[in-house]
């Protein structure tokens, strides 16, 4: 008689475990830990609950056993649950102007893609720049850093809209990865372009999902940014990488193909595809230009930068460039307007707790003695390079932000210099790894780039990131006045 052996789970079964049951218990049992730990005596047992809560969703958000908006809405519901915070603390989130700022972008967003007007933009460059390697390179990038103000998802940015161009232009040079041509042109454009998305995203407040979130974050420690100084403190710096980032990863992963005589043609022949500016399309540009001078004069029009956004949504609809269906439809706009608001909750809470605040002070003493340029190196270092550990710019900023500003601004770091450092850093990181931002499993799963050679281009990038955002930015912060 055979003997019988056990049916092995079907491939579903296996599935689930994977995707969903074996993360969701990691964060179960993580936040299990913390909470049942006995708590330090200067802190509260509600706010030390709220840390186990809190890291545990902050683990959610980075293994993903549910949607990041589910992982939201439970953090709510058990913070409530174990009466933690009250009903009304855990739905206070909801009323941050800076969560309905970046609902509001996303909408903008959309009647960027819905009218073509991202993809138009993106092939006059092309066209104007696109003879040789590098020149095309440099297209691409300029299409990134004019898009960049009005699309905070740089994954919608840099994925929906550049991407796809830069796949067209690589394949119509031969350049793809099923026939091992990846290096001809495809693996140092991508490379490029995706830095090119992490510049960009610290350059504008509303650029990138996380940027208000380091905003309320920094107020909540009494200092504020607005728009236009953000925009202002990250201009010079941000120009600096986007021109020499090309030609830097050009040097050290220089393409096969350097000439692109094809390109400007390839570009032309879409747009006369596209046809002359669709009606659509001059209202969305209309739109946006009024938008950037809403943003940048805000202050001085006593109009908060989340005001100018609901206009500019307001105007998108009565003129019919989105419509309602397209505002309802876009999941990823309140996903993002879920998680973003629950985050901010409960890091608001976790300070207003004094959680941040004693931690900060364990910090302090732990580098107590130090000067504090050494100090504020060392911090800044570590903030960094500890991006390494997060696949998400948003929970990184949510765990570690606050803690390492109060640590910086208490060994003596002038603020004007520790809170620009923090905030752009914030997003800078994002460069690190195939998994350190949005868009990164995108270009990394384009095939154009190995492991390898993504780690030590982002690594190389992030030296002269580094040099020129924190050596050249310092001196034009100083200039600026802002220490």
């Amino acid at each position: 008689m055979n003997k019988q052996t056990s049916p092995s789970p079907p491939h579903s079964l296996k599935r689930l475990l994977h995707k969903k049951v074996i993360p969701f218990l990691i964060v179960i049992l993580i936040g299990f830990v913390i909470w049942i730990i006995p708590h330090p005596d200067e802190v509260s047992a509600e706010a030390w609950q709220l840390l186990a809560i809190f890291v545990a969703t902050i683990v959610g958000v980075v293994v993903k056993p549910l949607p990041i908006g589910a992982i939201a809405i439970i953090a709510m519901s058990f913070a409530t649950l174990t009466k933690t915070l009250t009903l009304e603390n855990v739905l206070g989130g909801f009323s941050n102007n800076v969560v309905w700022l970046v609902l509001f972008a996303f909408f903008i967003a959309r009647g960027f893609i819905r009218t073509g007007l991202g993809t138009r933009i993106a092939y006059i460059f092309v066209a104007i720049l696109g003879k040789k390697t590098l020149g095309l390179s440099y297209g691409l990038v300029a299409t990134e850093f004019i898009l960049s103000p009005a699309i905070p998802s740089v994954t919608a940015r840099a994925g929906g809209v550049v991407f796809p161009v830069l796949q067209s232009l690589a394949r119509s040079f031969g350049s793809d990865p099923e026939h091992q041509t990846q290096k001809k042109i495809g693996a140092y454009l991508t490379k490029v372009i995706y830095q090119a998305s992490v510049i960009s995203s610290t350059m504008f407040l509303t650029a990138m999902a996380a940027n208000p979130v380091v905003v309320t974050l920094t107020k909540q420690a009494g200092y504020s940014i607005s728009w236009g100084k953000w925009a202002l403190g990250a201009l010079v710096p941000g120009l600096i990488s986007l021109i020499f980032m090309p030609y830097f990863i050009y040097k050290i992963y220089p393409p096969q193909i350097k000439d692109t005589p094809d390109a400007p043609k390839i570009a032309k022949e879409h747009l006369s595809q596209m046809g002359p500016l669709k009606k659509e399309e001059w209202m969305m540009l209309g739109i946006f230009i009024l938008l950037l001078i809403l943003w940048i004069f805000g202050p001085f029009l006593s109009m908060h930068a989340t005001v100018a956004a609901m206009i500019g949504v307001s105007l998108l609809l009565i003129l019919g460039v989105i419509h309602w269906h397209d505002v309802i439809k876009d999941d990823k706009a309140w996903n993002t307007f879920i998680w973003f608001a629950t985050l901010i909750m409960l890091a608001s809470y976790l300070n207003n707790l004094g959680l941040v605040s004693w931690f900060s002070k364990q910090m302090v003493v732990a580098v107590g003695g130090m000067p504090w340029q050494g100090a504020f190196a060392l911090l800044a270092f570590i903030y960094f390079y500890s991006h390494y550990f997060f696949a998400s710019n948003l929970a990184h900023v949510g765990a570690m932000y606050p803690a390492f500003l109060m640590v910086a601004l208490g060994v003596g770091t002038p603020p004007g210099l520790a809170i620009p450092v923090l905030a752009y850093s914030s997003s800078l990181f994002g460069g690190l790894t195939h998994y350190g931002s949005g868009p990164a499993p995108l270009f990394y799963g384009s095939g154009y780039v190995s492991v390898k050679s993504w780690w030590y281009v982002a690594l190389m990038v992030s030296f002269l990131n580094i040099i020129v955002w924190f050596g050249f930015g310092s001196i034009w912060w100083k200039l600026l006045g802002f220490w």
